[in-house]
């Protein structure tokens, strides 16, 4: 009996407990992403990347990254897969840099010939920040012009976070 007493006494304190010291988690987790299209002279681009980041204060936030690329280009289609960490520093309200290492999946069929590997990227960025949008450059210091999806090592950074 006195094992009973002890469990109860157990549950309801750590309810209260819980209870009184509430998370607030989900309040300093932002979402956004980044959504394209393309299309143009026998030339479809589609794209998304759902985000989400955790602000630990003003000026650091952590997050992850999923993506998703399509391009069809004649008799050449891909489907590329990526997953991504992502870090921002904002020194300042408008200033933020970013680091992010994201591992691509690609599929590409040429005709009748088909390549499927993975490579990864390390984004080094800087942006200027108003509100919940940020607009700059990155750059990838891995960058591999015989398998990245990307034509340069340099790329814009538009984000959207709410």
């Amino acid at each position: 009996m006195k094992k009973i007493f002890t469990l109860l006494f157990l549950i309801t304190f750590s309810t209260i407990v819980g209870q009184e010291k509430q998370s607030d988690f989900w309040e300093n987790v932002r979402f956004g992403g980044g959504i394209g299209l393309g299309f143009g002279n026998n030339n479809t681009t589609i794209a998304v990347s759902p985000t989400a980041v955790y602000d630990f204060n003003e000026q650091f936030s952590l997050g992850v990254s999923l993506g998703y690329i399509y391009n069809k280009r004649g008799d050449y289609k891909s489907n590329v897969f990526s997953g991504s960490l992502l870090s921002l520093y904002r020194p300042y309200t408008n200033i933020e840099f970013s680091g992010e290492f994201e591992q691509l999946f690609v599929n590409q069929k040429f005709a009748i010939a088909t390549d499927n590997y993975n490579y990864p990227a390390l984004y080094l960025g800087a942006a200027y920040r108003t509100r919940n949008v940020s607009f700059g450059l990155r750059y990838d210091v891995l960058y591999n012009e015989n398998k990245s999806i990307y034509t340069s090592a340099v790329s814009p950074i538009i984000r959207i976070f709410f």
